[in-house]
């Protein structure tokens, strides 16, 4: 088990639409890094921007992208996480991919499809949670839109550290950063969010802000709007561990469980 974990969140501008570029750009970038880390975090959709014609992008989960993240978690011997346009069958997915070292990738794929982006016409929404460890870390990955349910990311005292992915427009960034703190707070737990910078081939701008936040619900590392960077901060699972013990909000949380999706014949 580690304590200390090395968080490393990439903000910057992607190449629209353009696989090979933003992989030979990660790779400059991670390449780059001031220190090791033990997680590299990339934004929503990475190798693409936010675009609606996954008929000409996506690819199989055996595919470029997903051996690019092979190769560079080996490398490095760190987990990467973005997600990537992925097809599978008769569908396309936007896919959280996690890639750590060995190889042994899990995945999940974004519940919540952002219709006002007309998202909900060109992709499947997905139904299962990932939560996966990692140096002794319990990981929960959600996709940009998702931040907007909590009930989809209630923490049930089974992760540590809540990740949001996103392609975030500047226009609500307001609700990006009140709601990571939300999540948060309600959840006991590290929040990371990590949003690109730029504007996109659709004319939507993006401010970044990536940020982690503690479980106390306190920014502990926030990268200005519209600036690239990367930044490798450490976090305490000791310290998580004491507060919930201090303060066991878990132990009065109301019992639920999300019923399965009935569909219609």
């Amino acid at each position: 088990m580690t304590d200390e974990l090395k968080i490393t969140i990439v903000q910057t501008n992607i190449h629209w639409e353009n696989k090979n570029e933003n992989t030979e750009m990660f790779s400059r970038i991670i390449r780059n890094m001031a220190q090791n880390t033990d997680l590299v975090i990339l934004p929503e959709m990475f190798s693409t921007g936010f675009s609606m014609q996954p008929a000409l992008l996506a690819e199989y989960i055996n595919g470029p992208t997903v051996s690019w993240m092979s190769k560079i978690a080996r490398e490095y011997n760190a987990v990467i996480t973005g997600s990537i346009i992925i097809r599978e069958k008769n569908k396309f997915l936007n896919r959280l991919i996690w890639m750590p070292p060995d190889g042994n990738l899990k995945y999940c794929d974004k519940r919540h499809l952002f219709r006002m982006g007309e998202e909900t016409q060109y992709y499947s929404r997905g139904n299962k949670k990932l939560i996966t460890s990692w140096k002794g870390w319990r990981f929960r990955p959600l996709v940009c839109y998702d931040l907007r349910f909590p009930v989809w990311s209630r923490n049930r005292n089974d992760y540590d550290m809540l990740i949001y992915v996103a392609n975030w427009p500047e226009a609500r960034r307001k609700v990006w950063k009140n709601l990571l703190v939300a999540r948060a707070l309600e959840n006991q737990v590290y929040v990371v969010g990590v949003n690109r910078i730029g504007v996109d081939g659709r004319d939507i701008s993006y401010a970044g802000e990536s940020m982690i936040v503690n479980p106390r619900g306190n920014i502990v590392s926030e990268i200005s709007a519209h600036k690239e960077s990367v930044e490798t901060i450490s976090v305490s699972l000791d310290d998580l561990i004491t507060f919930r013990e201090k303060f066991p909000v878990h132990l009065d949380a109301d019992n639920f469980r999300i019923k399965p999706e009935t569909r219609n014949p």
